[in-house]
């Protein structure tokens, strides 16, 4: 086992981590900018150590700098955390070859997945369900206006080297294929550096629906059922439950095993997301993560497991603590990311925290590196808080998600607490009758932007 992890993130994440490295009795060490020098992970590590500016580009994605932290403080692994370096291949690489262990997939998964089409090819052959969609990029406008033809419309074209809703845009018509072609192949350039893009069937009213994945490197994996995303905001998830109330025992037990026995067959390690679109009873591929989610603990808490725990043990070369068989849904877990913006249009807000008070009480978790007087710097993202709730059913987690919400005291800048107010007067999120097209009908509806 580590006797020291270095944590390259920051916020909550990092907060995240070192809590299982304390439970673990493994050293942890922060790294941090100039500006996240006061920050709650810097003074809850075991040790801290400055990695540069605050631009992100300049600290927490500096390569360089977070291998000579690795060298100074003796740490032997690296938790990426989501985000930043989680996802990079080239980074996996350089700690692999500086003869350090990090705690994720290996370098050549996290490249398979990281392209939309090899990803894609990959999940086929695995025998994964797929969206129907180009095979591979498509060259030309021409070659994407006769696809559009043959599959009919609407139809959506996406970057290959995509994510964050960036580098997607939707032709439901032929008559928009031409602008949405050239605006996709556009920002996939802007955004990424490659501007190949491909095509997919659009669905029109999906459940995003993702599964949890974990396995132990050499040919073991489990599921941990799925996590309902739907409700979304420019592609940004704001609302995760587990289970999904939508998806019945017999669809969870057969999608899967289908997603488990495809990470065995490639021998992954760690955590992972499958993620899918779901409508009619149907699941289609469209990315995997090969990371810890932000949404992981709603699956926690539905499973009692901790997710990161498992991540270090495989990493460490030791096996996982439980099987498929011991995996069972104990009742109901919601997710609301609190963001530092303000509504209606979700500014971000930084500033300066006058008053802070977490919500608690049974079934309640809130995953926050906020404290009062601390300054939230405007260079990184939004996400202040995720407030968790667990019920012995999905009415009981909604009620608790409501008094839990109305507990959350968060003074000296604007968050998304109003948002999660208001949608728990919505009937049709108390039914589960809601897709991913669902929040945004209802904020142009509701909360119009200004």
């Amino acid at each position: 086992m580590f006797d020291k992890i270095l944590i390259a993130n920051r916020g909550e994440i990092a907060l995240r981590v070192i809590r299982a490295c304390r439970e673990m009795g493994i050293k942890s060490v922060a790294v941090h900018s100039t500006a996240d020098a006061d920050a709650m992970h810097v003074r809850m590590a075991d040790e801290a150590i400055c990695i540069g500016p605050a631009p992100g580009t300049e600290s927490y994605l500096n390569v360089a700098a977070i291998i000579a932290a690795c060298e100074v403080t003796g740490a032997q692994a690296i938790h990426p955390g989501y985000g930043f370096l989680s996802e990079n291949a080239s980074f996996v690489q350089i700690i692999e070859d500086h003869g350090l262990t990090f705690i994720g997939p290996t370098a050549e998964h996290i490249r398979t997945m990281g392209d939309k089409i090899t990803a894609k090819d990959t999940m086929i052959k695995l025998g994964v369900p797929c969206v129907p969609g180009s095979e591979g990029g498509v060259p030309d406008l021409a070659a994407a206006k006769k696809l559009g033809a043959e599959m009919g419309y609407p139809v959506i074209i996406k970057a290959t080297a995509g994510g964050g809703g960036r580098g997607m845009k939707v032709a439901a018509t032929a008559a928009d294929m031409e602008s949405a072609f050239m605006t996709a192949r556009a920002e996939g350039k802007s955004n990424f550096g490659n501007d190949e893009v491909y095509i997919e069937k659009y669905l029109t009213t999906p459940r995003h629906i993702e599964i949890q994945v974990f396995g132990d490197g050499k040919g073991k994996a489990v599921h941990l059922g799925e996590r309902d995303c739907s409700l979304q905001r420019r592609h940004q998830k704001v609302f995760e439950e587990a289970p999904g109330p939508s998806i019945t025992p017999e669809e969870r037990a057969k999608i899967g095993k289908v997603c488990a026995d495809a990470v065995a067959k490639i021998n992954y390690i760690g955590a992972g997301t499958i993620e899918f679109l779901y409508e009619n009873g149907e699941f289609y591929f469209i990315e995997m993560n090969t990371r810890l989610q932000v949404e992981h603990p709603v699956t926690e808490a539905i499973f009692g497991v901790d997710l990161v725990r498992e991540q270090i043990l495989v990493a460490a070369g030791e096996s996982m603590t439980f099987g498929q068989d011991d995996l069972e849904i104990n009742g109901h877990s919601i997710e609301v990311r609190i963001n530092a913006e303000r509504l209606p249009n979700f500014a971000p807000c930084p500033g300066k925290i006058t008053a802070y008070h977490a919500p608690g009480g049974l079934g309640v978790r809130m995953d926050s590196a906020l404290y009062q007087g601390y300054s939230i710097p405007p260079y990184y993202d939004s996400l202040i808080g995720k407030l968790i709730v667990h019920g012995r059913d999905r009415a009981e987690a909604l009620a608790r998600l409501d008094r839990a919400l109305g507990e959350l005291i968060v003074d000296g800048i604007d968050t998304t607490t109003p948002l999660f107010h208001a949608l728990l007067q919505e009937k049709d999120i108390h039914t589960g009758e809601y897709n991913i097209h669902w929040l945004e009908k209802w904020l142009d509806a509701n909360m119009a932007e200004g």
